[in-house]
């Protein structure tokens, strides 16, 4: 695997800290798929789990869309795969290939992106009509990047199991 990630900064403000951080995990998500052929993005982990490289990267368009398009932009879309909001579709790589998973999950990335950088502050209120409750943008970013961070150890033990590969 090629590390091309950017580290982030040891010190900065908390915004430039937090998209730092968000972006590294992004990087890693992506690093761990890195030179896998479609069938080995697509192979799970053990019975009875369907959990697969590619999965996560389609789980990982799906919490992008949701929290910085539903719920910080207050779009009113369905999900990347279900259009009746249905969570565990993403998940189901089976005849998922790299090109459109990494397409789909690139584009959630950059909408959310814009929308960090468009919004005023980390203290911004929305609402999160789903779990009817407000969140700050702060709140959003930091989920986000532990959503990431809980996906990339999952991650790390898929790609072993494809390859031997470990590390970062």
């Amino acid at each position: 695997m090629t590390d091309n990630r950017v580290p982030p900064p040891l010190t900065a403000g908390e915004r430039e800290t937090l998209r730092a951080f968000l972006d590294y995990h992004r990087a890693t998500l992506a690093m761990k798929c890195e030179s896998l052929t479609d069938d080995e993005l697509r192979a799970t982990s053990m019975p009875p789990s369907t959990l697969s490289l590619l999965g996560l990267v389609r789980h990982m368009a799906e919490v992008e869309r949701t929290w910085f398009r539903k719920v910080v932009n207050a779009e009113d879309i369905t999900l990347v795969y279900s259009d009746v909001n249905d969570y565990q579709v993403a998940y189901d790589a089976s005849d998922a290939t790299r090109t459109d998973a990494f397409e789909r999950w690139q584009a959630e990335v950059e909408h959310s992106r814009r929308i960090e950088r468009e919004t005023e502050s980390l203290d911004t209120v929305v609402h999160a009509a789903r779990w009817d409750t407000d969140v700050s943008l702060r709140l959003v970013m930091v989920h986000v990047m532990l959503e990431y961070a809980r996906h990339n150890g999952h991650a790390d033990f898929l790609r072993e199991g494809v390859d031997g590969t470990v590390g970062a």
